[in-house]
């Protein structure tokens, strides 16, 4: 199977799906003929033009608005945000209005609006771009939450978001954007709501977030050389959440690590692991742990920003202390 970058796998899925629908469009600062600040929409303005793919202003609540009353209407709108610490300004269109318009007609009106952008901690973007704030949107009510890991998925997952009619934010971590992996070349869909076996084993389960899922992976292959086998499970999509899985997988090893780059208190982590212990105690051997960055503003400084995050490294250390308990 060919090999393509993260990037160009939702790329695909997006103008395939531009091609089908008109009702489909993209705003977004920088998106039009310049193609977006991560090449998200390279090549699509010379093909559907500047009435699909709408430069804007930076006015975030502005646009987010306009794309909730398109969707009302029945326009299938993108919002391209860039970096996901921009679309806090529109926090209160969001919540009030996007997420709750279902609820408020009984059904009548559809929401099928997908927020998309970077996030995640690296390259030295400070404190204002390297935000994730998944959390926050797992907890309102009426948003589908979707965090990709490979270029495989990415493509799946969105093909899925453009034909979903719930808004859904599609948050895509930027260490993960340009790289490749093997992408099928015609049209699929992957279900919300499916978790991801990254890598089977007996001892441990890990569960890891976005970026994490690689490092864990890397982690659970160096352990494997000292004897100890780790499973890695990425639940790809966090609204809805795909519980069964961990819970199958914890049965099977009785040690549970979520490791999520963004911070621990009230995270999803926390979620995840009150749900485990809730529904699966009585298969735990050891107490779940979790490994996330610290807990503070995320520094531009290279050195603090690499102390700041998990690495390879910690998990490794973390997976062997959770086994020896």
């Amino acid at each position: 199977m060919r090999e393509i970058s993260f990037i160009e796998g939702t790329r695909e899925a997006l103008a395939a799906a531009m091609e089908k629908d008109p009702s489909i469009f993209v705003v977004g600062e920088g998106i039009g003929a310049r193609g977006g600040n991560f090449a998200t929409t390279v090549g699509l303005y010379e093909r559907f033009g500047p009435e699909r793919l709408r430069d804007t202003p930076i006015s975030e609540r502005g646009f987010v608005g306009m794309c909730t009353g398109a969707a009302m209407a029945g326009a299938r709108p993108i919002v391209d945000f860039m970096f996901v610490d921009f679309i806090l300004d529109a926090m209160g269109e969001l919540i009030n209005q996007t997420a709750k318009v279902q609820y408020m007609t009984a059904g009548r009106l559809r929401m099928p609006m997908i927020l998309r952008g970077a996030i995640g901690i690296g390259n030295s973007a400070a404190t204002h771009h390297s935000g994730a704030y998944y959390p926050t949107f797992v907890n309102v009510p009426g948003f589908r939450v979707v965090i990709p890991s490979s270029p495989h998925d990415a493509k799946g997952l969105f093909a899925t978001a453009l034909e979903c009619d719930d808004p859904v934010f599609f948050l895509e971590h930027k260490s993960l954007m340009y790289t490749k992996g093997p992408v099928p070349e015609g049209h699929y869909t992957i279900p919300f709501g499916q978790a991801r076996l990254a890598r089977e084993g007996t001892g441990v389960t890990v569960v890891a977030l976005t970026a994490m899922v690689r490092k864990a992976v890397e982690a659970a292959e160096a352990l494997a050389a000292e004897g100890l086998s780790v499973e890695v499970i990425d639940p790809r999509t966090l609204a809805p959440r795909d519980i069964a899985t961990i819970l199958e997988s914890v049965h099977k090893t009785g040690r549970l690590l979520i490791v999520d780059e963004w911070f621990g208190p009230c995270g999803v982590g926390a979620e995840i692991a009150a749900q485990v212990v809730d529904q699966g105690f009585d298969d735990l051997d050891a107490p779940v742990r979790r490994l996330n960055s610290q807990h503070s503003p995320v520094p531009y400084s290279p050195t603090l920003e690499a102390a700041l995050t998990p690495s390879t490294a910690s998990i490794t250390q973390a997976i062997r202390d959770l086994a020896a308990e």
